[in-house]
């Protein structure tokens, strides 16, 4: 895909991808039939594009948008639970401006940090397949260079997510190693790069099933992302009963992003 755009094109032009037909009908099936606690809404049933500012230093990389989150408002991670979970983490952390997520007009700023997936539609049963992952890949490959003058760390929510990202990493510039390193909760790995290293970072996915079960708990999703944020070079709240951390300064150049757009995910 050849590349001479910033990232708001980018984002627009995945926002207008219709590349896989079953993703198609699917997300626009749910903006159509909507779910009865959201009947009021008009959804935005396309795909969805990432989310924070075009200089962030810390990236975070998910699975797909939810059919009722992600494709009813507009945004990675907002308006379902997977969503509360990790924009509390990021808030609690000092990396989001408030701690909840729930229309793309609700003024949530990000400080230093994105967030996308490497697959843009809402997908049945939250599975996309083989060859729509790497039908999407390219955007994520685009995304991670125009993200790389200043990117420093990457945290991926889970083994789709690891494995969906590690060839765009390759594609994108950096030295993945080989073998391939597996997923695993708290997995760093460093990447070398044409630039500067990448560190990788793994945590389990802010899915239900792992937030309701307890494999991951919001202690540990914390975790994580203070200590990419520590690699990213971005300053963290200090954790309640513990000294500030001095470890990072402000991310030259950052400024909080808003990134509300109007026109998707809103009320009627």
């Amino acid at each position: 895909m050849e590349q001479e755009y910033g990232l708001a094109e980018l984002d627009e032009r995945i926002a207008g991808c219709r590349a896989c037909p079953r993703l198609v009908d699917w997300r626009e099936e749910v903006a159509r039939t909507k779910r009865a606690a959201f009947a009021d809404w008009t959804y935005w049933g396309r795909p969805v594009p990432g989310f924070g500012p075009p200089d962030a230093s810390l990236l975070v990389v998910g699975l797909a948008p939810a059919a009722h989150g992600g494709n009813r408002t507009g945004r990675m991670f907002t308006g379902d639970r997977s969503g509360d979970v990790l924009y509390a983490a990021l808030h609690e952390v000092g990396l989001a401006s408030q701690a909840t997520s729930v229309s793309s007009d609700d003024g949530l700023a990000l400080h230093g940090v994105r967030v996308t997936s490497p697959v843009h539609c809402a997908p049945p049963a939250n599975k996309p397949t083989p060859e729509e992952r790497d039908t999407c890949r390219p955007w994520l490959v685009s995304e991670l260079r125009l993200l790389r003058p200043t990117l420093r760390a990457v945290v991926v929510l889970g083994a789709f997510g690891w494995q969906a990202a590690l060839p765009a990493f390759a594609e994108a510039g950096w030295t993945v190693p080989r073998p391939r390193p597996a997923f695993a909760h708290g997995a760093r790995v460093t990447l070398a790069g044409p630039d500067r290293p990448l560190e990788l970072f793994g945590c389990f996915h802010v899915s239900q099933r792992n937030t309701f079960t307890g494999r991951l708990t919001p202690e540990m999703l914390r975790a994580v992302l203070r200590t990419a944020a520590k690699a990213a070079d971005l300053p963290t709240r200090p954790h309640e009963g513990s000294r500030p951390y001095e470890g990072s300064r402000p991310h030259e150049g950052s400024r909080p992003y808003e990134g509300s757009r109007p026109h998707g995910g809103s009320r009627p």
